[in-house]
């Protein structure tokens, strides 16, 4: 009988239930005895227990909002105009830091001595440097030193660039306008289709055809002539100098200016060095062979090198793009009005109801972070379907 328990207990499939029941038991434990404490500790300092709060008035006004907002709106209202500023900046960022990383690290390979050179000067001075400092560095030195409104750096009388921001001239729709979004489809339709014809061609004989020239003049032609029959889709208004400052317009606050430049250039100097690594990891053969069928360079790494890199580059480009997202909540150290600023900042100082927003805050920037992540795993796995068929 005792043999038949020593036997059972030294069965590991057994064993290892057995310590996992004890860790779920310990952790729930521990899990609970927090939450116990937590209840009856804001209970008795008559700290917010629910979520009544996200109905009252939030009583203080938000600079920058995307939706309709006013001191009278409640903090819900709020919490969705962080969380659209937060967004706004990283929708920007991704794909600027993803072009210019891309064209820092191609140059970090260019035969040109001084390109390569400059390219690795500026990747190590970046990747090196604090983020925030940087970000400070931009607000401050740069930005802040520009002249007022007055004396307003100007770009063809259209863009104004002063100490209170850039203002871009905005773009007012007309009735053309339909015609012209019909002919932008149309025109975008007809390159994919040619782009398509132009590859299956190239894998039957190898003849290269002149896409990107064919692709240009209908990208180009079918816009111009709905702008011919129909008319201009857009007219803009641009910002006038009426006081002490521009009215008019669209006005990029410093604050998010400066967010915005310095997350683009700290993630790009990283997105270099993964592109960089990428590349050299495709076997050297590959680039010489590309060369020896006559292949121009750029083609050789557009069809040839990048495509293999690309397999290599997306996974570590993943964690890149969600460092975008979550260093975006350095903005609370600039004053640009993001989720973290206006609900783990204003809200919850006003409300105290700390873990409830904190709640909500983390699990945002957790949601976030999985749908940037499962976007970039999707793409890869497509592309590795691409590859193996």
């Amino acid at each position: 009988m005792a043999s038949a328990k020593s036997k059972r207990f030294n069965d590991p499939w057994l064993r290892g239930i057995l310590y996992q029941t004890l860790l779920v038991i310990a952790v729930s434990g521990l899990i609970g005895s927090g939450a116990y404490n937590a209840y009856f500790n804001m209970r008795a300092r008559g700290i917010p227990l629910g979520f009544g709060f996200w109905n009252q008035v939030a009583g203080f006004d938000i600079n920058l909002h995307l939706i309709d907002y006013s001191p009278l709106s409640t903090y819900g209202r709020a919490f969705w105009v962080g969380l659209l500023n937060t967004l706004l900046v990283a929708s920007i960022c991704i794909p600027l830091a993803t072009l210019f990383g891309f064209a820092i690290g191609v140059a970090r390979l260019a035969p040109n001595w001084l390109l390569s050179r400059s390219a690795l000067v500026y990747t190590n001075v970046i990747r090196n440097t604090p983020l925030l400092l940087q970000l400070l560095f931009c607000y401050n030195a740069v930005l802040k030193s520009l002249p007022g409104p007055r004396q307003s750096m100007s770009l063809a009388g259209a863009i104004y660039l002063n100490n209170r921001g850039l203002f871009l001239p905005a773009a007012v729709v007309r009735s053309a306008a339909t015609w012209f979004v019909v002919a932008v489809a149309l025109s975008l339709a007809a390159a994919m289709i040619v782009r398509s014809w132009a590859a299956r061609r190239r894998d039957r004989t190898g003849a290269q055809a002149p896409v990107a020239a064919i692709s240009v003049a209908l990208i180009l032609g079918g816009p111009s002539i709905a702008l011919l029959g129909a008319g201009a889709p857009l007219t803009f208004t641009v910002a006038k100098l009426s006081g002490f400052n521009l009215k008019g317009g669209i006005q990029v606050i410093p604050e998010m200016a400066a967010l915005i430049l310095s997350l683009v250039v700290f993630t790009a100097a990283f997105i270099a060095e993964i592109v960089r690594a990428g590349v050299q990891a495709v076997p050297h053969g590959q680039s010489e062979a590309a060369l020896a069928l006559g292949l121009h360079r750029s083609l050789m790494m557009k069809l040839v090198v990048i495509p293999q890199a690309l397999r290599l580059i997306v996974p570590p480009l993943t964690s890149q793009y969600l460092n975008v997202v979550k260093n975006s909540s350095l903005a609370v150290f600039v004053g640009y009005p993001d989720l973290v600023q206006i609900f783990a900042g204003t809200v919850l100082n006003q409300t105290q109801a700390a873990v409830q927003v904190m709640s909500i805050t983390m699990a945002v920037y957790l949601f976030i972070s999985l749908m940037v992540a499962a976007a970039l795993n999707a793409f890869n796995a497509s592309y590795a379907w691409k590859e193996k068929s």
